[in-house]
């Protein structure tokens, strides 16, 4: 293959990409701070589940590179540790960019959230919280592991006894009805409310 009919000659750039994450995204406005020290990439837990670490991808969104940078595992694999917030040099937010532009991705059709584990973790967690008005970690964990399908649920379940155990010993769950907040649907008017204000945003 020449150079002439090479991917890297044939891929297309979105020169307005970084003007758009920069005016739209949370935290664009301080993408041009990153100096490319590498100290978020060096921080994440995760890096190496990632196909490219953040500072790979803050210098790919730089580069009009919209389409990697939305199909990106990176987006969905950030699990808000926030270390590459509290180490960056130049105070980038780094996590808030990541979860914005998975925000965009999905929005765009690059990326299905709830096909990501951290996506099935968070839609669990949201159920919980939204319905109960605090988690519950047995129903959260049940919905979270069959989620991904009945032979990975009981898989998962079987694999977490010893910890669930635990958390009943040291009280960190409980047996019997979820507990809740006392006024459930006053919880409900305000969600509602916020998803009203989000669909004008």
């Amino acid at each position: 293959m020449t150079a002439a009919t090479s991917p890297e000659s044939t891929r297309k750039y979105d020169l307005g990409f970084y003007r758009y994450v920069r005016d739209n995204v949370d935290g664009g406005d301080r993408l041009n701070k990153c100096m490319q020290c590498g100290v978020c990439s060096g921080s994440c837990p995760l890096r190496t589940d990632m196909d490219h670490g953040p500072r790979k991808i803050f210098m790919m969104v730089r580069a009009g590179m919209k389409q990697e940078v939305l199909k990106s595992n990176t987006l969905t694999n950030c699990v808000s540790c926030y270390n590459c917030v509290v180490r960056c040099p130049r105070q980038v937010p780094v996590k808030y960019l990541l979860q914005g532009l998975l925000g965009l991705a999905v929005k765009e059709g690059y990326q299905e959230q709830t096909t990501s584990e951290n996506g099935r973790f968070a839609k669990a967690f949201w159920w919980t919280a939204s319905k109960y008005g605090r988690t519950d970690e047995r129903l959260m964990s049940m919905k979270f592991f069959f989620a991904m399908g009945v032979g990975e649920g009981i898989k998962r379940s079987l694999a977490n006894q010893k910890l669930a155990m635990k958390m009943l010993k040291a009280g960190r769950m409980h047996l019997g009805m979820p507990h809740k907040i006392k006024n459930t649907g006053e919880l409900q008017k305000i969600l509602a409310k916020a998803q009203e204000i989000d669909g004008r945003a």
